[in-house]
């Protein structure tokens, strides 16, 4: 049973500071989020929070302030229970000498911190000895390299360095040449590794480590965390101040990021794709290369190396202020923060580093013991499947048998041993896959399930070692020679390179590197994946394999089973269910802590209603009830929504709410495909010789709509400007031209670019629409193999966990619903993030309209957000449109009385 916090319970180590060091007096909702974060914290190993609040309800700024004050009052308490722990052993002396004791073991304890920042200076005194040995080198090199030659040499650049299979594979530094891994692990950089004894002594203390979606979503949460103070975790030595003077220390922080972001190698940087930056980095920190970059951390720039860590600990630096750092001191700003990750308290980092046990180990992160915070957690199930996705097309596979051809024929005489034995091995994989596609591609069926297995049963592929393949392929750097040789022999025009050019590119990653994580994709059980196909239009035509993770359960083990405390935090949880059952399926229910909090509004700011019908009502403009009004229910179900009737009294209903709402209404529809037909349902002329509902529409408010692959900061920013009157929506637009005065009119669709991100607030927003129920197509084949992945492990649980026995038909049928729900619950999520697009801080105000009769059933109502839930207006789905037209026709108006008084 989830864990509920008692209304007005304060915990003892809270009772200092209830307000948890918050800059701003908190709202109620507020303190009760950062209450249960606090307590989640508190009770120790293996707890899991999640923990739902609104967007606008300042859910960013209460984790931090929870979190910090938690982990300041821990780490505090360490140092006390080591002084408690003296008390108690000594109970039969006298007071003055146990006073004595106790304030000898607190000056003590400040003295190990003050000789551990002693110790740093000292290390630092002898990096500042190792500097001047390396400018000394230096200088010798430079001095060598002025009398050389810059020719390029194919050879030494290009060709494959001599290859074993001797290093160790679990070890994420192997990429890098001895001298680098000797620097690197030096520094602390790299995974974890024994210390000296020395360095035993400087135990990292205990850290929170923050992951959100997008890098703007992280650069927010930095900019919060810089608004509070909070005490320090040194215990105060004089103990009669009683804490009333606590001491302030700053928050030590530490951004973390891709080579993407930080890499100020302009010759490294500008090769645009993540995994050719990644090769050439380190590329270039070979111990042959001729070209080491200037800025990776080494002798040379150990001074500045560690005014890097300094500058980074003694501020709260983001992303932008770590590359701009970097370049000041002219020291990589992406080996160079790691440096930093000892000393800090939180350390913030995107999904992908995070989700990814081999990020994590590159990265030094150690999660044993810390607190994993993940924000915006609605979609994280998403997120960890898509760290492990991957896909590949023909057309990609037959460019890089083109580029292994080129590379063979200029290099192919010098491979010597290993390397000639393995780049054959490439070139029999990318034959026995692009074999297989090509039959696939003349077959009848458009898409499907794959058997991996039959993907390299051709050339004898499926007896190959796929491991030692990709390592081989990851170690070499096979796939950054071949193609940079391609690039590089394509500025001189040569025809073999202009033959293969004619092949298309890959979308967002050099061939070679796209089938490397292809074949990684195909190493993971499975049990776990399914491997599909899809045919692709165009001249020629084009076929791919894409590899979906169908459970995030096996991935996410990792994070769940070795961190401290586990905060899942979001604007629109609900519902809760699949993370318990697919995030933490293990994990006893009272270790599992939920909080669904209401709004800062007050409650006379939010309209919630269920459209679930129309009747004969007279319609905006017109005498009389519309000649097509019927009062059948509305209900976009798959079967239902191409009843042309329905959409055109969907578009009457729409015009009504136009008619009563001030400035922006957002429309949300289920699909992109619906969209489209509704708005040529619409722009039909109506039968009786009117106006179409399109053109009527447009008379109202201006109207913009999305469209699938077009731009949405267009058309947000055509939408916004007639809303506020900034200025007129350029021409060619989608959209009318409106004065800004009767605002405008938005189309989307739920899942879109504009259901999740988007700032609908004000004057923006006054109005959401949710048309019908976005279930995800339930035919396609990814949606089979989750469904039938979700039924066969629920029953294999089922059948084997301890607990009253069930019949076979039984624990078939929770099986099936236990798929039903997942399935309803991914259609939810989508449709209560779309929601949270209008209400975005204390003072707005929106009206909600939900268009299908199914949303007046408790079972979908019990899915929405509870601060949804408590807005809605009780009986609204028996009311109709002549209902909702006097229920908004109120509200508005209350609305507009108020800002006059």
């Amino acid at each position: 049973m989830a864990f509920k916090l008692a209304d007005g319970a304060v915990s003892p180590e809270r009772a200092v500071s209830e307000t948890f060091h918050h800059p701003y007096k908190p709202y109620d909702v507020q303190l009760q989020f950062m209450r249960v974060a606090y307590d989640v914290l508190s009770r120790g190993e293996g707890q899991v929070g999640i923990l739902e609040s609104p967007t606008g309800t300042g859910k960013s700024l209460s984790l931090i302030c929870s979190a910090l004050s938690w982990l300041r009052t821990y780490k505090k308490q360490q140092h006390e229970g080591a002084i408690a722990s003296i008390e108690a052993g000594m109970r039969d002396e006298p007071d003055w000498m146990v006073e004595q004791m106790l304030r000898r073991r607190r000056e003590e304890l400040v003295q190990r911190w003050q000789e551990r920042e002693d110790r740093h200076a000292k290390i630092r005194a002898k990096e500042i000895e190792l500097e001047g040995r390396g400018s000394k080198r230096r200088r010798i090199e430079d001095s060598a390299s002025k009398r050389g030659t810059k020719d390029v040499d194919e050879d030494a650049e290009f060709l494959l360095d001599d290859w074993k299979d001797d290093v160790d594979s679990d070890d994420p530094m192997s990429m890098y040449s001895k001298e680098t891994r000797a620097l690197m692990e030096s520094m602390g950089l790299g995974a974890p590794k024994k210390q000296e004894e020395e360095a035993c002594e400087q135990d990292e203390e205990i850290k929170i480590y923050y992951t959100s979606r997008t890098h703007s979503q992280l650069s927010q949460f930095i900019s919060e965390l810089r608004r509070p103070s909070f005490p320090s975790s040194v215990p105060d030595i004089n103990t009669d101040t009683g804490g009333a003077n606590e001491t302030q220390e700053a928050v030590k922080h530490v951004p973390l990021s891709s080579r993407q972001r930080l890499c100020i190698n302009p010759s490294v940087s500008r090769l645009g794709s993540l995994s050719a930056i990644n090769d050439r980095c380190a590329e270039l920190q070979q111990s042959k290369s001729k070209e080491k970059c200037p800025f990776v951390p080494n002798a040379d720039n150990l001074p500045n190396t560690h005014k890097f860590r300094d500058a980074t600990l003694a501020t709260v630096p983001d992303i932008e202020d770590m590359f701009r750092l970097g370049k000041t001191l002219q020291v990589c700003p992406y080996y160079a923060s790691r440096t930093a990750i000892p000393g800090a308290e939180i350390v913030t980092l995107p999904y992908p580093l995070l989700l990814q046990k081999s990020a994590r180990d590159a990265l030094g992160i150690k999660l044993e013991g810390n607190v994993v915070i993940i924000d915006e957690a609605h979609n994280i199930m998403d997120a960890v499947s898509n760290v492990y996705a991957a896909e590949i097309r023909l057309a990609e596979l037959r460019k890089a048998r083109q580029l292994l051809g080129i590379y063979v024929k200029r290099f192919g005489k010098k491979l010597k041993g290993e390397n000639r034995v393995m780049v054959a091995q490439v070139a029999r994989v990318v034959d026995s896959l692009s074999e297989w596609m090509d039959g696939a591609l003349k077959a009848k069926a458009e898409q499907g399930i794959v058997d991996p297995n039959l993907l390299l049963k051709a050339k004898g592929a499926d007896q190959l070692n796929l491991f030692q393949l990709i390592k081989y392929v990851q170690q070499s750097k096979l796939a950054f020679k071949v193609e940079s040789y391609a690039t590089h022999i394509e500025t001189d025009a040569a025809p073999d390179v202009q033959k293969a050019s004619s092949v298309p590119k890959a979308v967002s990653s050099p061939v070679l590197h796209t089938l490397v994580a292809f074949l990684t994709a195909l190493t993971n059980l499975s049990s776990e994946g399914r491997v599909f196909f899809e045919k692709l239009p165009g001249t020629p035509p084009d076929i791919k394999l894409a590899y979906l993770l169908l459970s995030p359960t096996h991935a996410f083990s990792s994070i769940a089973s070795s961190a401290r405390a586990v905060i899942l935090a979001g604007g629109t949880m609900s519902p809760f269910d699949d993370y318990k059952a697919h995030l933490f399926p293990s994990l006893p229910p009272e270790k599992i802590t939920t909080l669904s909090c209401g709004h800062v509004i007050p409650p006379s700011n939010l309209c919630v209603w269920t459209l679930a019908s129309t009747k004969p009502t007279p319609i905006a403009g017109r005498a009389g009830p519309p000649a097509a009004a019927t009062s059948d229910a509305f209900e976009f179900s798959f079967q239902r929504r191409g009843d042309k009737a329905m959409i055109r009294q969907l578009g009457l209903a729409i015009l009504n709410i136009c008619t009563v709402v001030p400035d922006g209404v957002v429309v949300f529809f289920p699909s992109y495909g619906y969209l489209d037909q509704v708005v040529a349902a619409w722009q039909t002329a109506s039968s009786d010789g009117g106006s179409s509902v399109w053109d009527r529409l447009q008379g109202k408010k201006a109207l913009f709509r999305d469209a699938k692959g077009a731009s949405s900061e267009e058309v947000l920013q055509s939408y916004t400007s007639a809303i506020l009157g900034d200025e007129a929506p350029p021409e060619g637009r989608k959209g009318s031209t409106p004065s800004a005065s009767r605002g405008a009119l938005l189309l989307s669709v739920v899942g879109g670019r504009m259901s999740e991100g988007i700032n609908f607030s004000d004057r923006l927003g006054r109005c959401v629409v949710v048309v019908g129920l976005p279930y995800p197509n339930i035919h396609s084949p990814e949606w089979k193999a989750r469904i039938e992945y979700i039924e066969s492990s629920t029953l294999e649980r089922l059948t084997a966990e301890d607990g009253p026995v069930r019949s076979r038909e039984e624990a078939v049928a929770q099986s099936k619903q236990a798929a039903r729900d997942f399935y309803e619950n991914a259609c939810m999520r989508a449709v209560n993030q779309s929601i949270g697009r209008a209400i975005r801080h204390q003072k707005d105000y929106a009206a909600i309209v939900l268009v299908d009769r199914r949303f007046g059933t408790e079972r979908i109502r019990g899915k929405l957000p509870g601060w949804i839930r408590g807005g809605m207006r009780a009986g609204s789905e028996e009311k109709g449109l002549h209902g909702l037209m006097g229920a908004l026709g109120a509200f508005f108006r209350g609305k507009k009385q108020g800002m006059d008084v």
